[in-house]
């Protein structure tokens, strides 16, 4: 049996939320380790203390998330992220990425390497636990300050839509995906996007679907940044006569 399948039986058997811990501080890897051991439904199956180790162990593991430092020794947080989720060994690998401060100018790297979202080391215990089983899922964690971060990155940048921005298969996203896309980055849930649209629930998700296939996106917190890269966001809301004031939110926030 080679690695992959033995890691897909790993994966069968044993139905356990499998969480790799990367931080450069022992005494935090102890921490964290304690804590999604003691919780039901989750199991830590490896420590790394520098980003080449976090790269390893991912590959050799293949763990369901990745909680990833942003800033280790021999290799940094983000080179690890992009290696992660660009190596076809790990296809399930998700990366949450955790920053001590509020506003790190590396979360929106990190993002675009890969990484499904970023908590603050000072998270709450449940906080951490639920922010791990969303992103175990596939799921989002609560858009709100991802899409504040997005909004002031591309207000400071331009106050114009970059409708040109190339974004690998925005041309074959349909216009009611497209739709979709710019609920998705607003921070919606299914049942809210179904709502807005007068859809079924089934329906967005075949959508969210085909979205995710065409854009090579890994989950919604990609979704998010080809919805902004491709300037779907800021021409909505340019048309609805909002960007100014939201980039203004943003910003002061």
């Amino acid at each position: 049996m080679n690695a992959d399948r033995a890691a897909e039986a790993v994966r069968e058997a044993d139905p356990a939320v499998r969480v790799l811990i990367a931080d450069d501080q022992e005494l935090l890897r102890a921490s964290f380790r304690l804590l999604i051991e003691l919780t039901p439904g989750l199991q830590v199956v490896g420590e790394a203390g520098t980003g080449a180790e976090a790269v390893e162990l991912a590959q050799r593991e293949q763990p369901d998330v990745v909680l990833m430092d942003i800033r280790m020794p021999e290799l940094d947080g983000i080179q690890a992220t992009r290696r992660i989720c660009g190596d076809p060994r790990t296809p399930r690998t998700r990366v949450l990425i955790l920053t001590t401060f509020d506003f790190d100018v590396y979360v929106f790297t990190a993002l675009r390497a890969g990484a499904s979202g970023f908590l603050l080391k000072d998270v709450a215990p449940g906080d951490l636990i639920a922010a791990i089983r969303a992103v175990a899922a596939g799921d989002s964690l609560p858009a709100s300050s991802v899409t504040r971060r997005l909004i002031a990155h591309y207000a400071a940048g331009s106050s114009q839509p970059a409708a040109d921005l190339p974004v690998a298969g925005m041309g074959h996203v349909t216009d009611r995906e497209r739709e979709v896309l710019v609920l998705i980055a607003g921070g919606l849930s299914n049942a809210e996007i179904a709502d807005r649209l007068r859809l079924g629930l089934a329906t967005v998700k075949t959508h969210i679907s085909r979205l995710l296939a065409k854009l090579h996106a890994r989950d919604r917190a990609q979704l998010v940044i080809a919805a902004y890269e491709s300037g779907l966001v800021v021409a909505s809301l340019q048309r609805e006569g909002r960007w100014e004031a939201r980039a203004n939110v943003a910003v002061d926030e």
